[in-house]
């Protein structure tokens, strides 16, 4: 590959985690082309994006972002998700149905890194969508039985 190409792809890179909340390396050994193909189906159904690239270009592109990376080993795929919780949430499952594949290396979280335990309990967490809702039955549970408390204090006050 010419230097100009690589300098284009941590360019573009670059530009991907400037946007991103979050990145995840995995490690994609053992995943045939139909697995692959099928990762990058859920994370684009996600909104989420799976680059391979080599892990040279990947420090370069993180660093040059001013976040640290990590030093990365073996084959590398790197998650960048402006969703952490919908992306975590994705490689996780995945993994669970593939035999554990591909393995999660860690990743970064809003700047700080992140390792393997952290990305599974990211993935426990609701996603944004779920978090409102469950809000929205607190409060609507909260005023619901201050309707009833209501209701029960005007009929003692008829009875009376």
């Amino acid at each position: 590959m010419k230097r100009s190409d690589k300098e284009q792809l941590v360019a573009e890179l670059r530009s991907k985690i400037g946007e991103a909340k979050a990145l995840y390396f995995t490690d994609f050994t053992g995943l045939n082309v139909k697995r692959m193909t099928e990762l990058r189906r859920r994370f684009r159904r996600a909104g989420v994006e799976y680059v391979v690239i080599k892990n040279t270009l990947a420090l370069k592109a993180v660093n040059e972002s001013g976040l640290t990376g990590s030093r990365l080993r073996g084959p590398t795929g790197v998650v960048v998700a402006k969703d952490p919780i919908a992306a975590a949430k994705v490689l996780v499952d995945f993994a669970k149905e593939n035999d554990q594949r591909p393995a999660t290396k860690g990743g970064i979280w809003e700047g700080n890194a992140i390792d393997e335990a952290m990305v599974k309990r990211i993935a426990t967490l609701p996603t944004r969508d779920e978090a409102l809702s469950q809000f929205a039955g607190c409060l609507n549970s909260v005023m619901m039985m201050f309707a009833l408390a209501l209701d029960g204090r005007k009929t003692q006050l008829e009875s009376a």
